[in-house]
């Protein structure tokens, strides 16, 4: 007996439910990221490793994908580096290409090779797959998609109101209830200086943005680790456990971060994206979080993390300020500033909340009953009809018993079925059940359309 088939461990098929809801999630996305003036791009699946390797940490380049390269791909390997079985200069030698990590690369090295046809700023959004070799567990997926919105070719702090903005429109769409944490890269820098640590940036804040997982004195042992002196690992310890509101925690940074300009330049800038913030209506909570690190090594500015509030999952969504991604690929001085929506997370959040329940789960609005191939031309003009009327609607392709039409219908969710025999043929008219109440009525071809505007639109 043949085993049964079965797909990678961290990737998962999605059934016709799940895409119903999966894309009234990306709906809801687009409709915003266009109320606000953006437009879409798409890239392709695999980027030449040239552009992927370095932009993501030392961590973020071992969960690159690789792609071997086509034909012979071993024919660049001598024996002898066989024999060293030196993995990373092999891969370098059979591996050209790897699938996206992210959409924010891709979309740097985007920029700059269409940097002539390109308006600026530059304000995209890309809804793609991406993918990471990563240990799959709850909430964490190899193959997932992710929502960007960025705007590049501006260093205006209300681009990161804006995006806070979206942030909130959409979840409030979604009746997620979340809060927003937000930092700054240049105070991470700045804290790095304070402890006598400045060219151990990227070791402080890999370490500390594990701090909401592993907890601090995990945090400290990893930093231990990294070489970080007992003294400097002291002085990080008041300026994470900082307390009271956001001037007030600004105001003590301040004063700690006095001597260093990027560290005082990086509250400055908090101080007055918060003061955009405060003069406007939001839904969600917005918090400072000088914990809040993201991993990735591109950001220079303002960072964002949101979570949901009733969901433990992690990060549903993040970002942040680049001031000079595209100047790796040759495009010097550009600045952008931009967020991701995990999709496959906050469909998990809405599962759980049972935020779905509400929604029609059918594409179809109508079935039309076969009845046999006499009936079969007067149901094919009525479904033409509905569907000009902009109405999605089915005729049930084999003339087979109603009961298993029914059922059809019924398994399907479909709300209404159209049943149009001889005596409906005849009178120029059709019966129409309602599948949720059971009712039926008589509907003449003529009044079609009014029917269609009263009751299957208006419960939609």
């Amino acid at each position: 007996m043949s085993s049964k088939p079965s797909i990678p461990k961290g990737t998962r098929d999605f059934s016709t439910d799940e895409m119903l809801k999966r894309e009234y999630i990306f709906e809801t996305i687009k409709k915003v990221f266009r109320l606000y003036g953006y437009q879409p791009i798409e890239t392709p699946a695999m980027e030449n490793l040239t552009t992927l390797l370095g932009k993501y940490g030392e961590e973020g380049d071992k969960l690159l994908f690789r792609i071997l390269n086509s034909g012979d791909f071993l024919s660049s390997v001598n024996d002898e580096e066989m024999g060293r079985r030196d993995t990373g200069k092999i891969s370098s030698k059979i591996c050209e290409k790897g699938l996206r990590y992210d959409l924010t690369v891709p979309f740097a090295r985007y920029v700059v090779q269409h940097r002539d046809e390109i308006v600026f700023p530059f304000k995209r959004y890309q809804i793609q797959p991406v993918w990471r070799a990563d240990r799959p567990q709850k909430g964490r997926y190899r193959e997932f998609f992710q929502c960007d919105v960025d705007v590049i070719g501006s260093d205006s702090l209300l681009n990161e109101y804006e995006l806070i903005k979206i942030v909130d429109d959409i979840f409030s769409r979604l009746k997620i209830a979340t809060v927003v944490k937000i930092n700054n890269r240049k105070i991470l820098a700045g804290i790095a200086e304070f402890i006598g640590e400045p060219d151990r940036i990227i070791d402080i804040t890999v370490a500390i943005d594990k701090l909401d997982k592993i907890g601090m004195e995990a945090v400290n042992a990893e930093l231990t680790g990294k070489g970080l002196s007992a003294e400097a690992i002291s002085n990080l310890q008041p300026v994470l456990q900082l307390q009271g509101n956001t001037e007030e925690k600004l105001s003590r940074l301040a004063e700690l971060l006095v001597n260093s300009e990027t560290g005082i330049k990086g509250i400055s800038e908090l101080r007055t994206l918060f003061e955009f913030i405060g003069g406007s209506a939001l839904n969600c909570e917005v918090e400072l979080d000088l914990t809040l690190a993201r991993g990735l090594n591109y950001y220079t500015g303002a960072i964002i993390e949101v979570k949901s509030k009733d969901v433990s999952i992690g990060s549903i969504c993040g970002g942040g300020r680049y001031d000079n991604l595209t100047g790796v690929f040759g495009m010097e001085g550009v600045s952008g500033v931009g967020i991701s929506f995990g999709a496959d997370r906050i469909y998990d959040v809405l599962i759980q909340l049972n935020l779905f329940s509400e929604l029609k789960v059918s594409s179809t609005e109508v079935l039309i009953v076969n009845f046999g191939e006499k009936e079969t031309k007067y149901a094919l003009s009525i479904l033409d009809m509905l569907r000009s009327f902009d109405v999605s609607a089915e005729f049930y392709p084999d003339s087979v018993k109603l009961k298993k039409q029914m059922s059809y219908a019924d398994a399907k969710k479909i709300p209404y079925i159209i049943i149009a025999g001889e005596d409906e043929i005849s009178k120029s008219i059709v019966t129409v059940k309602n599948m949720s109440t059971g009712e039926q009525k008589t509907i003449a071809l003529k009044d079609m359309k009014t029917f269609v505007a009263d009751e299957i639109k208006k419960s939609e």
